[in-house]
């Protein structure tokens, strides 16, 4: 196997900072697709935050101070009613290595299913990140690269657990806010 060019950690610090995110998710279901732009922000957290502390508690671990902390904050706008809607929210991701490039990331609460949740992740040898969380009734996966150095491609794809069929697929660019690097 070729060895990874980047380990999580890298990749992490090359994704702090504030973004511009448009994306395009489509429910297969339902035959709908939404259309939603956000502005998010990643930042590190510290072993010392009280979220951080939470978080394994509720997973009833033991404090890791390897583990490397995010806090991710977004608020977005969508076209999916007719009204415009507007919202926001805050996910912490704590990323717990095996190795430099997998490992788990135990999370304050999931991307699909709105509870506390763990996923697996690695980073390929094209520098992708990948993430793969198993809920009670779906699986979500996916995909974020690194198309340059203030450009991220994210792609995801829910399918039902039951069935393996496909329910929901998403694609979002994020364009990194340079004038927020200046501060």
């Amino acid at each position: 196997m070729t060895k990874n060019l980047i380990t999580i950690n890298q990749f992490i610090d090359k994704s702090i900072g504030e973004w511009k995110s448009i994306r395009s998710t489509h429910t297969l279901a339902f035959q709908e697709f939404e259309n939603s732009t956000s502005q998010i922000f990643i930042k590190h957290i510290n072993s010392k935050n009280k979220k951080f502390v939470e978080i394994f508690n509720n997973h009833k671990l033991s404090l890791n101070l390897e583990s490397v902390a995010i806090s991710i904050k977004w608020q977005a706008i969508s076209d999916w009613e007719d009204d415009v809607v507007e919202e926001g929210d805050e996910n912490i991701l704590i990323f717990l290595p095996k190795d430099e490039n997998s490992g788990i990331v135990l999370r304050n609460k999931g991307y699909t299913e709105s509870f506390i949740s763990s996923s697996n992740y690695f980073v390929d040898e094209q520098n992708n990140l990948h993430i793969k969380t198993i809920y009670k009734s779906t699986v979500s996966e996916e995909k974020i690269s690194f198309l340059s150095s203030h450009l991220r491609s994210r792609f995801s794809t829910i399918r039902n657990l039951g069935n393996n069929s496909v329910i929901q697929t998403s694609h979002t660019s994020e364009i990194r806010n340079l004038a927020s690097l200046k501060d």
